[in-house]
């Protein structure tokens, strides 16, 4: 018994269907020509649904994976009448006239920080804007608002940690105002243990710090259990606040900078869960720039709630080989049980084939933001 007869059999039926699916695609093309010069609209969901309809009845058993694979086809048909079509020309022409480069050291440059002086957020800012002097706000939609009141032209926000996850909020925050990422920064993580001075471990009685940083060492307050944990707006602030006080039994989670500004007593480091803990930061802005070298992709949209609609979705990006490198979702706004998705993906918008999917996916997909095409400093 051998396998070979029946694999040439899958051989020839393979090049049946290539040669079926090339036939398909030209009819596909004639069908964007139709469209064009009748100025209908590219997506109709009745005529898709009616054709999966059929071709799930007559596959019989394999009926649900038949759907799968004519969705798949039909997500593709679509793409190419959108590039046939020019699809988004007003996404194209923002993208096309975005600024080239981010005014790292100009000395001007308004730029609003989460937290106070000596949190990461500080030093993801100081590594992107080396010349600046930034103005500090919180909670984190007093960054958005300065962005939006023209207080300032960049604000500096942590989107999300190597052991936290995402920073659920700012999310939130990003898909309310969609503003544009200008930028991003990767900042190690290494959290100290900070007292006042003349304090030791056995006085401390609760401790202080934003609720990410006490999720990062959450391995050593379970083995502290005597120690009370609360959050606070950020762990700068937190040593702050320490400091500022006269409880020697408070504590504070912080950066050994901050613990140094503020003349607090660090008898702990590196105590987070992950040795490796980073927290990446994004720059946001309501001008769009895309520097040449330029990498990372990040969009947000909405989906249908039907069955497949994602996956139709991704299978665009998995058919240009682009690597996903987040999803994230999001309750959609007002609507019950429906969900907003943030989406990155290495690329670079230069490349045209992205810039079409990009088109097309803005003139589909329901509530579509392009939020930026930028590089990790």
């Amino acid at each position: 018994m051998s396998l070979k007869p029946i694999r040439d059999e899958i051989d020839e039926i393979d090049k049946e269907l290539v040669e079926l699916f090339k036939r398909r695609m030209e009819c596909s093309k004639k069908v964007a020509r139709f469209k064009m010069e009748n100025g209908m609209q590219i997506f109709n969901p009745e005529r898709e649904n009616e054709v999966l309809d059929n071709v799930e009845e007559e596959a019989g058993e394999f009926g649900g994976s038949a759907r799968l694979l004519y969705s798949s086809i039909m997500e593709l048909s679509r793409a190419l009448q959108h590039d046939m079509l020019g699809s988004g020309t007003e996404l194209k022409n923002m993208i096309n006239t975005a600024e080239k480069t981010v005014p790292y050291t100009d000395k001007n440059i308004r730029v609003a920080c989460f937290g106070v002086a000596g949190t990461y957020a500080h030093k993801a800012a100081m590594k992107v804007f080396p010349d600046c002097e930034p103005k500090f706000y919180s909670p984190f939609k007093s960054v958005f608002e300065a962005i939006r009141n023209g207080e300032a032209d960049f604000g500096v926000i942590p989107i999300e940690n190597s052991s936290a996850g995402s920073v659920t909020a700012v999310y939130d925050l990003m898909l309310a105002h969609r503003f544009y990422i200008a930028a991003a920064a990767d900042i190690k993580v290494d959290h100290c243990l900070a007292v006042k001075k003349g304090a030791s471990f056995t006085d401390i009685k609760k401790v202080y710090s934003h609720e990410q940083a006490l999720s990062q060492c959450s391995d050593f307050l379970n083995a502290n259990r005597q120690i009370e944990s609360e959050s606070f707006v950020s762990t700068a602030a937190s040593a702050k606040m320490v400091a500022e006080g006269d409880d020697i039994t408070a504590a504070a989670i912080c950066s050994e900078d901050a613990a140094e500004k503020y003349g607090l007593e660090i008898i702990r480091t590196g105590f987070q869960n992950n040795p490796n803990n980073t927290t990446r930061f994004i720059v946001i802005s309501r001008k769009m720039y895309i520097e040449p070298d330029a990498d990372k992709i990040s969009l947000s949209f909405a989906l249908p709630h039907v069955t497949g609609s994602l996956y139709s979705t991704l299978c665009r990006f998995a058919a240009h080989g682009l690597n996903l490198t987040k999803i994230e979702s999001r309750p959609r706004c007002g609507k019950k049980f429906e969900y907003m998705f943030y989406l990155d993906f290495t690329g670079t918008t230069a490349d045209n084939k992205i810039l079409n999917m990009l088109c097309a996916l803005s003139d589909e997909l329901v509530e579509f933001s392009f939020l930026g095409n930028y590089r990790e400093i």
